[in-house]
């Protein structure tokens, strides 16, 4: 259980530093692009009041405390369920903290702002992302990515 709440309070806390330091230290809010490694890497001010790539985006007040809710039960259901199912697992504990952490990170911006901050925004080789997003939806990836790689069960082929 420690390796899970030490990973999540990491990957929260990172998230919220990164996002403190880019969009209010280096004052992104007010300046919306700051170019660092073009194409590479650039900061680019977003507010998204959705999901993922601004899905289900809306203005209303309620959707945003559902996302809050939502974001609360999926990561009491994960942290309930690697506790269960994966205690002496430790790359699956730190991969369920990693998207604990995340979502944590994403929920305090909506209960802060009414919307996830993001920030970071990446091109290379001739493709323009348009999209931004934060270090919490990159713990998010990383952590479910993990959970899926380190799940050491055997599958039955059908």
């Amino acid at each position: 259980m420690y390796p899970l709440l030490i990973a999540a309070a990491i990957s929260l806390l990172l998230d919220q530093a990164s996002k403190i330091g880019v969009v209010f230290g280096l004052d992104l809010v007010t300046r919306l692009h700051i170019d660092v490694l073009p194409p590479v890497l650039n900061f680019r001010y977003g507010e998204n009041t959705g999901i993922n790539f601004g899905l289900f985006d809306g203005d209303a007040d309620t959707g945003r405390w559902v996302l809050v809710a939502v974001s609360l039960v999926i990561s009491a259901a994960i942290c309930i369920w690697a506790v269960r199912h994966h205690r002496q697992n430790l790359a699956m504990q730190i991969s369920a903290g990693c998207v604990i952490g995340g979502a944590l990170g994403n929920v305090v911006d909506r209960a802060l702002y009414g919307y996830v901050l993001d920030f970071l925004n990446m091109s290379c080789c001739g493709f323009h992302n348009p999209f931004v997003f934060n270090v919490a939806d990159v713990f998010i990836f990383a952590g479910a990515a993990g959970l899926i790689f380190f799940d050491g069960r055997v599958k039955n082929p059908a």
